[in-house]
């Protein structure tokens, strides 16, 4: 009964997040404004999300070497490809991570090994987006005057950094107490891991490299997404107004973080002095050049299901 009634309030929250964001955009002015779609250079966007779904397994897979689990950039492609079908087109509970989790323990790595490697994946990319948040803050400060804003987004990549550094400051102790309790036990061993990989400068080095190109295409998408809609969203703004966005939308309580993001797109571009029906549409076309890349996965899928399942068939019997 807990995935159901999980599915039921996401989406509700989901729903209702964006009816406030289309309420404070004009929604006939958007839809006026997407008939006149550029179809090359939302491709371009959507071509790019493609591109840095391949880093994204890169850095998955540097993690997975990191946690002693063999898999060839090949696979860890098409788990990430299939995990983005989970996480962007399916409205379920089951999410991305957690397919990429059983595939990848399904290919014979242990289910630990899967579930800290996911984990660790993603504390990287949110460690970078905030540092990210927190390093642009001066230049964000001389556009954004409300006082608010400016005191949400110090803290937001405040706390974006604060957790991961004391999750490695927790593994850089032997905390035997903790394993006593089961839920602590496994922070503190994800707390070891996480700081044995990233007191290594070479391991450190290359999944956080991974992860500022990840997030410097993540912005490209962005801005070729406002281009086909011709919205004075610069490249410029795009960088700064990107990632406290989308550090925002990592709270997991909408369906593949729609609403959040678009809530959070209009109140960044009111707050730096651009349209607000541009917020939704940038938003709203980011959202739907990730689709395009969760389609793409389900089709490699699909086809990669069938080609295994052909040759499970075809394959003599151990028993003859």
């Amino acid at each position: 009964m807990k995935k159901p009634v999980a599915l039921i309030v996401k989406l509700t929250i989901t729903v209702v997040l964006l009816y406030f964001a289309i309420g404070r955009a004009n929604l006939a002015f958007v839809v006026q404004r997407m008939q006149q779609l550029n179809g090359a250079w939302f491709a371009a966007a959507a071509a790019v999300a493609c591109c840095q779904t391949v880093f994204n397994a890169f850095r998955w897979r540097a993690i997975l070497e990191q946690c002693s689990a063999a898999v060839s950039i090949y696979r860890a492609l098409y788990y990430t490809l299939v995990s983005l079908f989970f996480s962007q087109v399916l409205p379920s509970t089951i999410g991305g991570d957690a397919a990429r989790i059983w595939l990848v323990a399904r290919d014979g790595t242990s289910w630990s090994k899967a579930i800290y490697s996911v984990m660790i994946d993603r504390i990287s990319g949110v460690t970078v987006l905030a540092a990210s948040v927190l390093f642009a803050i001066p230049v964000s400060f001389s556009v954004i005057d409300d006082r608010v804003a400016r005191g949400a987004l110090l803290a937001l990549g405040a706390l974006g950094v604060a957790g991961p550094v004391g999750l490695l400051a927790l593994g850089h102790q032997k905390w035997t107490l903790l394993d006593r309790f089961p839920l602590l036990r496994q922070l503190n061993t994800v707390a070891r891991l996480t700081y044995e990989i990233f007191s290594s400068a070479r391991a450190a080095s290359l999944i956080m490299l991974l992860s500022l190109v990840v997030q410097a295409l993540t912005v490209v998408v962005a801005w070729l997404a406002a281009k086909s809609v011709e919205s004075p969203f610069t490249f410029g703004d795009s960088v700064l107004l990107i990632p406290p966005v989308l550090l925002i939308a990592t709270i997991p309580v909408s369906i593949a973080g729609w609403g959040v993001r678009e809530s959070a797109m209009v109140l960044a571009f009111s707050y730096a002095g651009l349209p607000q029906p541009d917020g939704l549409l940038v938003s709203a076309l980011f959202g739907l050049a990730n689709v395009v890349v969760g389609l793409l996965g389900g089709l490699v899928w699909l086809i990669a299901g069938r080609r295994e399942t052909a040759f499970a068939v075809g394959k003599p019997s151990a028993r003859l």
